[in-house]
């Protein structure tokens, strides 16, 4: 996978991060780690880790992806959690659906068969389950789990997109850019795990609303 990047958004993760590069470290992966400079703890944490560190011109989760995956050099990207929730054993079925079965993204998902999450909760399993139909409803999107971010595709063809929201919004600009501009995608089982350390950075109710408008408001742009 020596074409691949891992995308790492991360903000105060130095309990769970040095533990994910530490997994990594067995694959032949580049990683660029995205984070505010003002994160000296998450910072000082993976100080001895080969990868590559960017700091944010901005805040928020989809600034930081969208910055991480501008800056990735290689075809192919991956958005990965710093919060170790992401099983790297996955990966490599990601990475061949996209490169040698022309994927442009491949959506990992925690409802397909054969799929699971330690983390999701009954507010959390009925909103990702809402979003995703409203996705297929709305923009014909063949994603069965629309808000979990795991995520493999072609770095060019995801940068034409013109991402912009800054926030976790992000989540479904991405898949609904991609089906406006014609791009292959395909979801793909994934095992979600319980995180190692430090909290959700996501506000179920806030944020959901805010990505209902989101989807409206992409609806008719």
């Amino acid at each position: 996978m020596d074409k691949l990047t891992l995308v790492i958004p991360a903000k105060h993760e130095k309990e769970s991060l040095p533990l994910v590069l530490e997994e990594l470290k067995k694959y032949n992966i580049q990683t660029i780690v995205v984070l505010e400079k003002e994160d000296h703890d998450t910072i000082s944490s993976i100080s001895e880790f080969d990868c590559k560190i960017l700091y944010q011109n901005n805040k928020g989760y989809g600034d930081a992806l969208i910055q991480g995956i501008r800056s990735v050099e290689t075809d192919f990207f991956c958005i990965f959690n710093a919060d170790g929730s992401f099983k790297p054993t996955e990966l490599e079925h990601m990475y061949d659906l996209s490169r040698n079965h022309d994927y442009d993204l491949v959506f990992g998902s925690r409802y397909e068969k054969n799929a699971s999450s330690e983390d999701d909760t009954l507010v959390t399993l009925v909103g990702n389950k809402f979003f995703s139909l409203m996705g297929k409803l709305f923009f014909s999107l063949p994603i069965s789990d629309i808000l979990y971010t795991y995520v493999l595709g072609k770095t060019k063809k995801t940068n034409q997109l013109n991402l912009s929201y800054k926030d976790f919004c992000l989540c479904v600009e991405l898949p609904i850019k991609a089906s406006k501009n014609k791009m292959s995608i395909i979801s793909t089982p994934a095992n979600e795990r319980k995180r190692l350390g430090g909290k959700k950075k996501v506000n179920a109710f806030k944020d959901g609303m805010k990505i209902l408008i989101s989807m409206i408001a992409l609806k008719f742009s």
